[in-house]
């Protein structure tokens, strides 16, 4: 009973937003993993020059520039995933200082009142979001560290060409599935802002989740850098280079 008691201090609207924010989550997860009616993405364009770079660096005599990409790509990733350990401890220090956090925020004129085990459910969502970003993130360092592995395991340049091609194929699946998973942290952070609006109102988070989801998607559907891989392609061997991200 004290269970069913503590959802039932949630008004209809952030029932709504909740079962929105949700959808929107889920929802747009699928979509970006499997496409869209067939249109390109920016993760499968990305996938596409990955493998170009590997098989461009199989017959590279130095590898050095790839050695340090790989270490850029890294490092880029640590960054992120040291963040939110901040973030996280930042959260923990609101909810342990609750109180006086919704004092402040009752005072903003389009705000509207909260009981405290509702905003307590709604900081912990917002914990939530961040800590998958976490472990996203650090998955892809992880990855990204795997990568460099295989980058020092790259075979001769003079070697079989099959066996280079079938490095090649690996060393772009290794790449791409770190830069998936660096890709999930960054829309845990984009959703994690949606929760933020909730703190303020249903509405405002229903809005939030929205605008978040149609400016991601025009990002990865329809944006200028899409466009310019695209255009980039062109330019690129196509009658080998596989369609579909491992």
């Amino acid at each position: 009973m004290q269970f069913l008691s503590f959802f039932a201090q949630l008004a209809w609207a952030d029932w709504l937003g909740l079962g929105w924010f949700l959808v929107c989550w889920f929802g747009y997860e699928r979509l970006v993993e499997h496409g869209w009616k067939g249109h390109s993405t920016l993760l499968v364009e990305g996938h596409r020059l990955r493998l170009q770079w590997a098989r461009q660096m199989a017959v590279r005599e130095n590898r050095i520039v790839d050695c340090a990409l790989a270490s850029n790509l890294a490092n880029s990733v640590s960054f992120y995933a040291n963040t939110s350990i901040y973030i996280i401890a930042g959260l923990f220090a609101i909810l342990g200082a609750l109180d006086r956090f919704m004092d402040t925020a009752a005072e903003l004129s389009f705000a509207r009142s909260f009981s405290r085990e509702a905003m307590e459910l709604k900081l912990i969502l917002l914990i939530t979001m961040f800590v998958i970003g976490y472990f996203k993130f650090t998955w892809s360092l992880r990855q990204f560290n795997v990568l460099s592995i295989v980058t020092g395991a790259a075979p001769p340049r003079d070697g079989d060409p099959t066996l280079l091609e079938r490095y090649a194929q690996r060393h772009a699946a290794a790449n791409t599935c770190a830069g998936d998973d660096f890709n999930r942290g960054i829309r845990a952070y984009y959703f994690g802002l949606a929760v933020l609006a909730w703190m303020l109102s249903p509405w405002l988070f229903i809005i939030s989740t929205t605008v978040i989801v149609f400016v991601q998607a025009r990002r990865e559907f329809d944006s200028p850098v899409l466009r310019a891989l695209q255009a980039l392609e062109d330019d690129l061997p196509r009658n080998d280079v596989p369609q579909e991200r491992p």
